[in-house]
């Protein structure tokens, strides 16, 4: 549908619903066309109108399809109008609205209304992260730096994941401010960074190497560089933190993971007691294991070949340095079938240990329970990122430890086709942004990703204070 170029009068909008194919949609699909079109607001004001008149009221799908240009053109006192009307219509208005309406009003000089409807969305839910970042962009932009914090921790303390453009948009609006908080507040995002063990690609990096140089009398200056296979930053020639974990690290890690991951509330919804006890007999047996392969995961990593072919290129490549091999399977391998050929199988079992479990059992547990029991030198391979276990675990520590023993134990897949596994050499340093106080190192991307990746950057930023 062509939206009309100006308003019409009731007989031309009714003329032009008759000859629309399915009249009772009309208005739907006109005012989409409209949001696509960016019409003029008093052309779709025009069909509210006649559709007031028609019907005596406006169905609620409309009325949000109205505030979406309302929205996209930054009309505030029509963002405000329906509100009104919303308001007294419908006692609560679902999430859609409340994004629209926050986000209209937060960009314009009715902001501070944005946190009102915040606080009546927080009545009835936990508010979206469009509701949270509106508002908070809305305060920093409008130099309300405090306000802007407050949020952002009260999102965090929610669960509620900002954006990589939000964290740089602090960096942005803070520069060359002289604010001994702020600069805390700042160096408080850094070190969700690193909690978090997120990287920022290149624009965000700047907008933290820009701040950094522009904090009056701070005298810091940041350079580009690579680390050294040693550790060593070439420009401060300060040496990162260690990779690997203390023997201490490791056990209260170890400790953590097999009393609140593995036999914490989670296991046993995909896994009887009964089969996980029986793997932990298998494995106390035959330990201590040098890789652990999460057979099915490895399975699909080419979609055009055979899974058990698959696997068994993982096996053969990992198998060569006479490691000991432990991979998990699922009972349903080994039945002959099209993706799991028996004399396949056979042959690599022959070349490592094989646990089958159940076809639905919770893979990630065993996987954990297997590595860790094996001891610090043992490393795991999956192209699962291990989030959930990651939240399992109570303290923001252990979080940081068991994301540390990954970026160190967990083996990837390279995208090339000679080999499939990158023995990733682990670095003897850790990846992950880190400071001493008058340094500061940061890895980062060169391009944004929206997925967590435990493919570690090879580029540093390192600010210094002179």
């Amino acid at each position: 549908v062509q939206p009309p170029e100006k308003p019409l009068q009731a007989e031309e909008w009714n003329k032009l619903r008759e000859d629309f194919q399915i009249p009772e949609i009309f208005e739907e699909v006109m005012l989409n066309s409209m949001i696509r079109c960016n019409s003029p607001i008093d052309v779709a004001k025009s069909l509210l109108t006649h559709l007031a008149k028609r019907n005596g009221d406006i169905a609620y799908n409309v009325l949000v399809k109205y505030l979406t240009l309302c929205v996209q053109q930054g009309q505030v006192s029509e963002i405000r109008d329906v509100y009104d009307i919303m308001k007294v219509r419908f006692k609560v208005l679902e999430s859609g609205a409340y994004n629209l309406l926050i986000k209209g009003l937060s960009n314009s000089d009715q902001w501070k209304m944005a946190f009102t409807l915040l606080e009546e969305v927080k009545k009835i839910m936990i508010p979206s992260r469009t509701c949270y970042e509106s508002c908070v962009k809305a305060a920093s932009r409008h130099q309300e730096m405090k306000l802007a914090f407050e949020l952002y921790k009260e999102m965090l303390a929610k669960d509620v994941v900002p954006t990589l453009d939000l964290l740089q948009s602090f960096f942005n609006l803070s520069r060359g401010m002289k604010d001994a908080e702020l600069q805390k507040e700042l160096f408080g995002v850094l070190l969700y960074l690193r909690e978090n063990q997120i990287y920022p690609h290149k624009t965000f990096m700047r907008s933290i190497k820009l701040w950094f140089e522009s904090i009056p009398g701070g005298n810091w200056r940041g350079r580009l560089t690579n680390i050294k296979d040693s550790g060593q930053c070439p420009v401060c020639k300060h040496q990162l933190e260690d990779s690997n974990l203390t023997e201490e690290e490791y056990s209260n890690l170890s400790e953590r993971i097999i009393t609140d991951v593995i036999h914490g509330t989670d296991t046993f919804r995909k896994t009887s007691p009964e089969e996980f006890e029986a793997f932990q007999t298998f494995v106390e047996n035959r330990l201590p294991f040098d890789i652990v392969i999460d057979g099915l995961n490895v399975s699909h990593i080419k979609s055009r070949k055979m899974q058990c072919e698959n696997l068994f290129d993982a096996v053969n490549c990992l198998a060569k340095e006479n490691a000991r091999l432990l991979v998990l399977g699922r009972k349903h391998m080994l039945m002959n079938s099209s993706n799991w050929k028996r004399e396949i199988m056979k042959e690599m079992q022959d070349k490592a240990d094989f646990f089958f479990a159940e076809n639905i059992s919770e893979d990630d547990t065993f996987l954990l329970y297997a590595t860790l029991r094996s001891g610090k030198h043992c490393r795991f391979v999956t192209r699962d990122f291990l989030r959930d276990h990651k939240a399992c675990l109570s303290d923001s520590l252990t979080r940081h430890l068991f994301r540390k023993w990954q970026r160190g134990h967990q083996i990837s897949k390279k995208k090339s086709f000679s080999s499939v596994f990158s023995q990733q050499p682990a670095f003897r340093y850790d990846c992950v942004v880190q400071t001493t106080g008058d340094t500061w190192h940061i890895p980062y991307k060169d391009v944004f990703e929206e997925k967590y990746s435990y493919q570690v950057p090879r580029k540093w930023l390192c600010v210094q204070q002179k």
